[in-house]
């Protein structure tokens, strides 16, 4: 995968390394759109797309589970990933549900626990190998999942600003 044709995002391995500030820079965007008042942000507008709230959850559950990712690949050769359940947790979890200044909230922190691990990587780590389940089963490095994190955020800040525009 070297592009989104969705956003038009394109994998450049070589800003890994930028990849932590990239990602709160675009949580924290996100953030301010999920605090703004008077809004609904739980309801789809269309059935088969969410939320811009759901957005936000599933965000927030992306970060956290990369963030995971990143350490497991730290302590083990080759670790092969879960896929995370991305449809199901919009149930299982309550998504709709959820408070807006909640979700920012742990959004941001989020953004900021994967920054700082991403930071911790040396060049040794930023070339270990993983079994990644996206867009197939394949060997990534640790600099793909960094950007395709970078990837994930600017895509579902597009979706949220697209429904509140």
């Amino acid at each position: 995968m070297d592009r989104c044709d969705g956003c038009g995002f394109v994998y450049d391995l070589g800003l890994a390394t930028d990849a932590g500030a990239d990602i709160v820079r675009g949580v924290e965007e996100l953030a301010a759109l999920l605090r703004r008042g008077g809004i609904d942000l739980a309801t789809r507008v269309e059935p088969d797309q969410w939320s811009p709230l759901e957005y936000g959850c599933h965000l927030r559950d992306v970060l956290v589970v990369q963030r995971e990712r990143v350490l497991e690949a730290r302590r083990t050769d080759r670790p092969a990933f879960t896929p995370m359940g991305r449809d199901e947790r919009v149930d299982h979890d309550g998504y709709a549900d959820q408070v807006a200044d909640d979700v920012a909230r742990q959004l941001v922190d989020a953004g900021m626990l994967l920054a700082n691990v991403l930071a911790r990587l040396g060049p040794d780590g930023w070339e270990r190998t993983v079994v990644y389940n996206f867009p197939a089963r394949t060997e990534r490095s640790m600099r793909w999942v960094a950007v395709h994190t970078v990837h994930e955020v600017r895509h579902h800040l597009q979706d949220v600003r697209s429904q509140l525009a």
